[in-house]
Parts: structure tokens; sequence; C-alpha cells
């Protein structure tokens, strides 16, 4: 391949290669060690030292150096794996350079000349390389060339896509060509005899929305400091806008924080973005937040499907979603079913005998005693084969033990991440402990294991019996709902679970309901153990977060009794000042306190801690940071 030409004062360097050709202006070389007899010990000691080096570190065997008569300056300008290789390159500067060279007078001039000559090479074949990643490779190259020419921006400013459009200057429309690239937005328009450029960096972009005027009903409008422009007719609107949020949101992030890097390798290097990267990257981030996951959850299948869904004793027609440890789906319509499936839930994936009513059919059976139709995937060979390997990697990684509750055999679950479900007097959702949290409580004991207000209790303003009476309405609601839909964090998500906590979740169910909705049910079964540890590594240690968490202890919720005395303050120390232990990019920020306080009256030490993780790490992951993003002060 054609290489940069920088100049090298080639000295003792030249004893490890081997002259094969040379002319006036060039020289192709051998690297000593390759291609030889064995004979000679300074070839075998620069093979075995080839042989050795790691594949990113190992020189080219061929190469062809640029040589100016008379100077002891080398630039190489190709090299080659092979000598077919090299000889190509060498048969091209015969065929195309040498017999101009004769023109020039000066030596520098011929220096210059073949270098520019070169760097045009290496530019070409990078277009052709970046054309080739897209659908029309050559209707990209060509508007590859008319955006350098256009614009004039240096080699490293990558076209990422481009469209036609209009874009709006008041009430009339220039219709031209919009370029997305890696650092900024332009437009270009010729009409009638005038032209338009616009050159806008992402960084200055202060708003990006889709609006609508008197004159179209969608259009994207992009706001800087002192403009908004308008631009309308796309063939795809939905497309453009979704890779200007993308672009716009890497040029922020690689600004503001490198988090977001370090979990996609793929934008660490710009020059490597494309349109399909960027699309990749959008569908991503929809679909863990769409299904509140983890930023390190990846997406690896989307199929279309139906689920059968007992409740409405039919098939639901929708999407399937496989990612690294779960499986979810999301009806067509908004509202009417969503279900996620943690893969340490699932037991078995098993594909069914394909009939004409279910078609291509695969049966997904988890721990607590349902299982999940799926029908009509057309690629359900794939699709299971990737989804077993995940499921053996996931049980593999975080084996799960767990047991049946023997009082009621109808409605036992398994002892669910550290937990199991007996009957209480309201039917349902008794937490008890399994025997290896009580291992690890007697491990590392704390000192209040249960919720604050199963100790400390609020007086209100209403009368017992009526509040009473109130929580046993909503409690039995959500019994009922829980029979019909499922009681895990495998249940059937509808419209009516919105409804539900509309109306209010009972205090008795708030805890567990939080756990199995924001999911971080699953991060507390997936770490054993782990709280207890940053508890003793962070307790103790004194540092300016640890003074800013002291100095809000007591400002927490201080009206309620659970916070008026050393249990709460103890236990809302421990939690804030582990979470900071844990992600130090984040630290402690003010109005964590209340948060963790409210969750601390709902949930168990524990249970609180991994919520704190969910909120600020999954559901608000902007909110709570150093940056100052979201708005809160952070220290």
């Amino acid at each position: 391949m054609w290489l940069k030409p920088e100049e090298v004062l080639l000295k003792n360097a030249l004893k490890l290669w081997v002259t094969q050709k040379s002319s006036c202006y060039f020289v192709l070389q051998r690297r000593r060690g390759h291609g030889e007899g064995g004979g000679r010990l300074t070839g075998r000691l620069v093979g075995a030292l080839d042989a050795v080096l790691d594949s990113s570190a190992r020189v080219a065997p061929f190469r062809i150096l640029l040589q100016v008569p008379g100077s002891q300056v080398y630039s190489p300008i190709a090299c080659g794996a092979t000598l077919e290789e090299i000889n190509r390159h060498w048969d091209w500067l015969e065929q195309n350079l040498l017999h101009t060279l004769s023109v020039f007078d000066n030596k520098e001039d011929i220096a210059s000349f073949v270098k520019g000559k070169v760097k045009a090479l290496i530019a070409e074949e990078t277009s052709s390389r970046l054309a080739e990643q897209e659908e029309e490779p050559e209707k990209f190259r060509e508007a590859l060339v008319k955006f350098e020419a256009r614009f004039n921006f240096p080699e490293a400013e990558k076209l990422v896509t481009y469209y036609s459009c209009c874009c709006w200057k008041g009430r009339v429309p220039r219709q031209g060509w919009l370029y997305l690239s890696i650092n900024h937005l332009c437009f270009y328009s010729f009409f009638l005899g005038k032209e338009l450029k616009l050159v806008i960096p992402w960084v200055d972009i202060q708003k990006l929305e889709r609006t609508s005027n008197v004159f179209l009903t969608d259009t994207i409008r992009i706001t800087t400091q002192n403009k908004e422009r308008d631009f309308s007719t796309f063939l795809n609107l939905d497309e453009v806008f979704k890779i200007m949020e993308q672009l716009a949101d890497v040029t922020l992030r690689r600004l503001l924080d490198n988090e977001v890097f370090d979990l996609d390798p793929d934008l660490q290097e710009p020059s490597q973005i494309t349109k399909r990267d960027l699309e990749a990257r959008a569908q991503n981030e929809f679909f863990r937040a769409f299904f509140r996951l983890p930023r390190k959850e990846k997406l690896h299948a989307v199929a279309d499907c139906s689920l059968w869904t007992p409740f409405s004793r039919c098939h639901t027609a929708g999407r399937i979603f496989s990612s690294d440890s779960y499986i979810c789906f999301a009806s067509r319509e908004d509202g009417c079913c969503n279900v996620v499936l943690p893969l340490r839930e699932v037991v078995s994936i098993e594909k069914m005998e394909d009939t004409s009513l279910l078609p291509n059919p695969i049966i997904v059976s988890i721990r607590s005693k349902m299982a999940f139709q799926f029908i009509e995937l057309k690629d359900r060979e794939n699709l299971v084969e990737g989804l077993l390997l995940r499921l053996k990697q996931v049980h593999a990684n975080h084996p799960v033990h767990y047991e049946t509750s023997p009082s009621d055999d109808d409605m036992a679950s398994p002892v669910f991440y550290s937990t199991s479900i007996c009957t209480d007097k309201f039917g349902d959702l008794e937490m008890v402990s399994s025997q290896s949290s009580k291992e690890r409580e007697e491990k590392s004991p704390l000192p209040h294991p249960e919720p604050l207000t199963a100790v400390f209790q609020q007086s209100g303003s209403q009368s017992p019996d009526s509040h009473l009476s109130r929580e046993q309405i909503k409690i039995s609601l959500w019994n009922d709902h829980f029979v019909e839909y499922g009681r895990t964090v495998c249940m059937f998500r509808t419209e009516k679970i919105r409804k539900l906590v509309a109306m209010g979740i009972p205090e008795s169910l708030r805890g567990r309901l939080w756990l199995l909705f924001s999911d971080a049910v699953t991060d507390l079964a997936s770490h054993p153990g782990y709280y207890g540890n940053l508890v003793e590594q962070s307790l103790g240690r004194c540092c300016l977060v640890t003074e800013e968490i002291e100095r809000d202890l007591h400002r927490s919720l201080p009206e309620h009794p659970a916070f008026q005395n050393e249990t709460g303050i103890a236990a809302l120390r421990r939690v804030l000042t582990a979470y900071a232990h844990r992600n130090p990019k984040i630290g402690y920020c003010q109005s964590m306190n209340i948060l963790t306080s409210v969750l601390l009256l709902y949930a168990k030490e524990e249970e609180a801690f991994w919520l704190l993780v969910a909120v600020c790490e999954r559901m608000l992951p902007d909110y709570f940071n150093h940056r100052v993003i979201g708005g809160p002060v952070c220290i």
C-alpha cells in the first residue's frame, strides 16, 4: 500500500534491508530475514525479531523509497507484504512518474511532486474504501468529490452521508444538497446563478428539533446562537434526523466525557465512523432507553414476530430484541405489551414443530414456571443459535441457585435474586430472606436490613382506618394484576401498569416494584456481596466527597422519624459513600441524598444501593454528572 511520505535519515537502518531494484529516484528493498535461505546471522536475527513482534509493530517485508540523488534523506512511499504487491507499485511508478520527472530542474521540486502524487493516491484509496462501506459506492464517491471541492476541508474531515433537501430562507426554499460530516453540517445550493454555502459546526448547534410551519408539516430546525435554519423535503426525514442527533451527540460527548467512547470503541476514531455505525448506535440507544437496560448492553438481533399473550388470548404482533443478557419484546401498538426477560431467569429456549397455525415457533421458559411462545420468526435458526450461546455464557458467568416456596405450589416462585415470595394476609408479595442472603449478612452484617418504614412510622393527617382501607384496595388491584400478567421482572407490561402506578403504588409494594421496573433486581442478583465489600472499603475514608456527604446527611428528609436518629443516618451514609466509591466519576451530587433517603424508606439497604445505581447510570445517565449537564451541583 502507499505510505504518507516522511523524510527519514537512513544510515545504519540500511543494513537491515537489501536492495532489489533501483532507479534514479526510487529504490525497492527487501527486509533481511525474509526470503533468505538462512545462512546469514543478521538475516536470521532480523527475521526472528519480526516474527516475535506484535502484528501492529511488525515491519512490512518490502518497501519503496524515494531517493533524491546526492541526499542522505529517504522517504518511504510504499510497502507490501508480498513481492507481487510491491512490484505492482513499482510498475505504476515506472509507467506513470519516471518519464515525467526528467522535466524538473530542481531536486526539491522532484521530491515535492512525487510526495504530492503519493498523497493523492492515498486520498483516492481512502475515498474508495469509504465508498465501499456505503450502500451505493459510485454515488457516494461522486458526492465525496463534490463535498471536498465545495467546502475545502482538511483530509481528516470525513463525510458520513448526504441528502437532497431544501433549505428555507424566509419563505423561499433553496433546493440543494445537505452534507453531514464528522464535525460539520454543510449545505450547498446553486440556483439561478446564485450560490449558497452553509457550514455549521456541530459544536455550535444549540437545538436540533423537528417542527412544522404553514408551508410544510415536517421540517428539521437547526438553532445556533445567531440563526435558525429550516431544512425540509427529505425522502426519509426520520433517518436524517436520527443521523443528525447521533453526530451532534457524538461531538458533544467527545468534548465533555470519554466514558461513552470507552463503551463504544467504534466511535473512538472519528475517521472510521460511518452512517451504518451511527444507525446501529441509534438503534442500541433506543433499545436500552426503551427497556431501561444498562449502558453496556449491546443489541445483537431484532426480528419481527408475534408473542402469545394469555391475558388477551391471542398472539400480539411486535418485535423481539436479543442482546448480551436480555430477550425483550415490544408490541407494534404502543403500550399494548412489553416484556423483559433477563437471561439469568431463562431456563430453556426450544424450537417447536412448525405448523400452519404456529409458523416457526420458539418457547422461552423461565424459572417462575412461565413460558413465552414466539411465532412467525423468519430467521429462527440463527436467532435461536445466538440466544442459546449467550444463555450458556450468562449461566456460566452468573450461576443461580433457586428453590420454591413449599407453602403453595401454584403460587410458588423461585428464590428470586436472593429473595423468595410467600403469601401474606393480602395474598402475595411478602419478602423473606433466602439462605444465600442470610449467609451474606452473617459475613458482612448490616445494622438495619429492613426498609426504614418497617420500623419508623410517620404520623399523617389521614385517619389510620381510612389509610389502611385505601392501601388494601391498591394491594388488591396489584395482586389481581400479578395473577393475570405475572409477578416477576418477566411480567407482561401493559397500559394497565401505567394506570395502577398513576393511582399510587401501595407502600408495602414500592420497594419491590421499583426493583422490578428499574431492573435493579438483576444487578442485585449479578453482584452477590458487592455492596458489603464496597461498604467495608469506603467507610472510614476522609476526602472532599465524604465531607459533602456528612454535611448533607441531616438535611435529608429531616421531618421523617427515620432520619431523626442514627439508624437512618448511618444507612444513608453507607449507601452514599459506597456509591461514591463505586463511581468516582460522579462521586456525590447534591440531591442524591434526598433520592437515597426515599429509597431507604421502602427498600432494604442493599436494594436501595442498586436502585440508586439504576437511577444514576441508566434512567438519568446525564443528570447526576460532574459535568453538570443535567443541572444538579456536583463535586
